[in-house]
């Protein structure tokens, strides 16, 4: 079976825009997380900060008139995808042996929540025409294949935290199953909104730290919840035949993928991290390796007590005593949890 090559990155997060400002903003340490209580209602609510992508501009990518029948989620994650081409100086043939799968956690609730007061402040015949498109949660996959008229396969997946990972393992398949060549994968997430705010607050979800440099802090004893953030990553995928066809190079290989359930609670993990432990070493199998073979471990490392909790349980697991050498961290603390 092929082997799959990442070949490309786009991204629009709180760091900035692209592969290289979001690789600096890494290393640099940077935490993108600012207060957002003077530019969203959050009154009554005890977080009062976000991970903002304040430099996002659509209109540098997008046309206006597509832009405006899109939500914010959307944008960013057509605009990813035109990253991601640019990044891997990508120009597609065949646009039939492509494929697009795009996670979101939610959707377009902006939209949603917009229309409906208009629709009590100013009734139905008053409501946007392309609310039912923009706010589908399959809008952000369907609008990056219009965009790229990518005719192969394409899904949007909603999977929570999870979508944007187990989008990347469905094109992984497509690829490596030989249904396509090459597929754009990834997600995309944009609810800054009082609503989404409050919901997660009341599950006693958020940080209620009022300090941005410090509310976003995984596996920190300190740790008191997430920090809400947006943005896209859209990653181009290549079997190697078609990469090396077109003289492009490698960023990655994509060995392997696994995913599990843990079937226990609707918002807790179980406190031993068994279906996270399941899902690595599944993702493991499928790459030929073994757990020795781990040298880095991005976690999704939430800031939340209950998931730092079990996802260190979980690395233990599978690691042993390595657990313990092998580096382990989470961008969350820079960008915030960008929820799909």
């Amino acid at each position: 079976m092929p082997r799959v090559w990442v070949t490309g990155l786009g991204v629009v997060c709180p760091l900035g825009g692209g592969r290289a400002a979001f690789f600096q903003g890494l290393r640099e340490a940077r935490v993108a997380i600012r207060r957002v209580d003077e530019d969203v209602d959050l009154a009554g609510i005890r977080s009062k900060v976000a991970g903002v992508a304040d430099g996002f501009d659509p209109l540098a990518l997008i046309p206006p008139k597509r832009a405006r029948r899109m939500g914010r989620a959307t944008q960013m994650a057509v605009a990813a995808a035109l990253l991601a081409y640019e990044d891997a100086r990508f120009s597609p043939g065949d646009t039939h042996r492509g494929g697009v799968a795009v996670g979101t956690g939610i959707g377009a609730m902006e939209a949603l929540v917009d229309n409906h007061l208009v629709l009590l402040k100013r009734g139905a015949e008053r409501v946007s025409p392309f609310l039912a498109p923009i706010m589908m949660p399959n809008a952000p996959a369907a609008e990056v294949s219009i965009e790229l008229g990518v005719k192969g396969p394409s899904v949007g997946v909603v999977t929570a935290c999870a979508a944007s990972a187990h989008a990347i393992g469905i094109a992984w398949g497509w690829v490596k199953g030989g249904l396509v060549d090459w597929a754009l994968a990834g997600g995309a997430e944009s609810v800054l909104i009082p609503l989404v705010f409050a919901a997660f607050d009341r599950m006693g979800a958020l940080s209620r730290n009022p300090d941005p440099q410090t509310a976003s802090r995984p596996f920190d004893a300190q740790r008191d919840g997430f920090v809400i953030g947006e943005g896209a990553g859209m990653l181009l995928l290549e079997s190697e035949e078609h990469a090396r066809a077109r003289g492009a190079a490698p960023l990655a290989e994509l060995a392997g993928f696994g995913q599990s359930s843990d079937a226990f609670h609707i918002t807790a993990p179980p406190e031993d991290g068994e279906g996270a432990r399941r899902a690595m070493e599944s993702a493991l199998n499928s790459a030929g390796l073994s757990p020795e073979d781990v040298d880095y471990i991005n976690a999704h490392g939430t800031s939340t007590p209950l998931n730092d909790r079990a996802e260190t349980a979980a690395i233990k697991a599978l690691l042993g005593a390595r657990a313990y050498d092998v580096p382990v961290s989470s961008t969350k603390s820079q960008i915030g949890h960008l929820l799909g």
